[in-house]
């Protein structure tokens, strides 16, 4: 959810628990006004009768019925108010109701002392709920007043009670028209100007503050697909950023940030081309003094090769060419690895079978293998699809030649080496498939601490049985081969077990590339 909506929802979720919180408390206030006159009106009432009326219990004791009819005459016309005369133990002796109670039927006696005690201090808004004899599911308003006997002592405590209870009437059917026609006239129309007019209010508020916010977000978004030519664009042509707010001075840090970013990427930028050129421009001066050095000692040891006598310097003439040859090997690695490295650098790219080229390589290599006692395979399942790529020809075969002389040098004699190409489908729907040229060996394997770092330029893995030729045995012919590989979009894979482990000791390197 984006932060617009967000937004949106959380103000009108405040403004609905809002408007629920006024109606509620709206609703309550009222009813606590209702409650409060009611009471107001009833403990008045009461009071009046109470000074004017003191020997009513008197008067029931001598004639009920009359004195049931003089309490329906007090209360004529208030039709929703129903008057009781209690005993001091709650029970009624007269009343104006008609409804049949159970003989000896009592009122609760403390809301009704209750009410007595909040008449005589006269407290407002001090209104008591308490029992409706007719409706017992219920609590009303009731007010009530003690009742006295003509006694000679006056501490004996209410001889009885005048008990008020204040039903509340049923809403009229004209009344209930009213409140409709109330509500779907004015009160409508004001309830739809408010809504409209916190909705103007909420949109307007929620573009103030996420304008800036999108605005940032485009620039970082802009930023990080166009990177960091991209980033130099968008400071150079940033104009100024108004405000001071929070929103305001994160954009300016984010312009600061990116300018940093700028700066120090040109100065990496030039540091790595002045690497790559000069790496390049070394290779390049060390292979001529390299070449002539090579080539007058391959003369010395053509002079020297029947000649006794110099059997001692020619053993050291061997180790001399033998360095002179790796090293020429590693400074033309170096040079084809700052070649590799250019951002300019563009393949020569042509669709074919790859599975010709790996088997030409199986033949290159098969003199070499032969001399090592180690057998070099190349199986072929006639009825696979045919596993065609678009490479650039040169250096596939270059870096194909760097796993298979690699594998040379780590499998022992009476060895196998063991050369796949095959189309694999893609699981997910939609994706192309891929085309994985792989190189298997039955060497001593790759120890798990290493296999992280096997491509890893200048790495050298120490678990090799012996030096042999190739990319100079500095660690530059599997980093080559990742960079052929990341050229045409490919990737490199290692599967490799040691002696000792469950599986049969070998290295499997598998070179993936996307199928034409």
């Amino acid at each position: 959810m984006t932060l617009r909506r967000r937004l949106v929802l959380t103000i009108f979720l405040t403004g609905l628990a809002a408007a629920v919180g006024v109606l509620v408390t709206v609703a309550l206030a009222f009813q606590r006004f209702e409650h409060e006159s009611t009471w107001e009106r009833a403990n008045s009432f009461l009071g009046r009768v109470a000074g004017m009326y003191t020997d009513l219990l008197d008067r029931h004791a001598t004639d009920p019925e009359q004195t049931t009819e003089f309490l329906r005459n007090l209360l004529l016309f208030e039709a929703d108010t129903q008057l009781y005369l209690l005993a001091a133990d709650g029970t009624v002796l007269a009343r104006i109701g008609r409804t049949p109670l159970a003989p000896g039927f009592k009122v609760q006696l403390a809301p009704v002392q209750q009410a007595v005690a909040a008449a005589d201090a006269r407290r407002r808004a001090a209104y008591v709920m308490g029992d409706d004899p007719e409706r017992m599911s219920t609590d009303t308003v009731i007010a009530a007043r003690a009742l006295t006997r003509a006694v000679i002592r006056p501490d004996i405590g209410a001889a009885g009670y005048l008990y008020l209870v204040c039903q509340k009437p049923p809403l009229p059917p004209g009344r209930l028209e009213l409140f409709r026609s109330s509500l779907t006239g004015p009160a409508l129309a004001s309830v739809l100007a408010v809504v409209v007019l916190t909705s103007l209010l909420t949109m307007w508020i929620v573009n103030a503050v996420t304008r800036p916010l999108r605005v940032l977000s485009d620039e970082v978004t802009r930023a990080g697909r166009d990177g960091f030519e991209g980033m130099a664009r968008a400071v150079d042509g940033a104009a100024p950023i108004p405000g001071d707010d929070e929103i305001a001075r994160l954009r300016r840090g984010l312009q600061a940030l990116l300018a940093t970013l700028r700066t120090q990427w040109d100065q990496l930028r030039r540091l790595d081309h002045f690497r790559r050129e000069g790496v390049s421009n070394l290779s390049h001066d060390l292979r001529s003094p390299l070449t002539a050095t090579n080539a007058c000692l391959e003369t010395l040891e053509t002079r020297w090769v029947d000649d006794p006598a110099r059997s001692a310097d020619r053993a050291l003439l061997q180790v001399a060419l033998r360095n002179t040859r790796n090293t020429a090997r590693l400074v033309r690695s170096l040079g084809d690895l700052a070649l590799l490295d250019e951002p300019t650098y563009r393949l020569d790219t042509t669709r074919l079978d790859v599975s010709e080229v790996v088997d030409d390589l199986a033949l290159r290599f098969a003199e070499r293998a032969a001399q090592q006692g180690v057998t070099i395979h190349c199986p072929h399942d006639p009825a696979a699809a045919m596993p065609s790529a678009a490479v650039d020809i040169e250096l596939f075969e270059r870096g194909l030649a760097n796993l298979v002389d690699n594998a040379l040098k780590f499998t022992p004699p009476g060895g196998r080496i063991t050369l796949t190409a095959e189309r694999i489908a893609s699981p997910a729907d939609g994706a192309p498939d891929e085309v994985q040229i792989s190189v298997i060996d039955t060497g001593c394997g790759i120890p798990a601490e290493a296999l992280p770092h096997l491509f890893d330029r200048f790495f050298q893995s120490r678990h090799s049985v012996a030096p042999a030729a190739g990319e100079g045995g500095k660690g530059l012919g599997l980093a080559i081969v990742q960079r052929i590989a990341e050229l045409h979009g490919g990737r490199l894979s290692v599967r490799s077990h040691t002696a000792g482990s469950a599986s049969a000791p070998g290295t499997t390197i598998t070179l993936h590339l996307p199928a034409a």
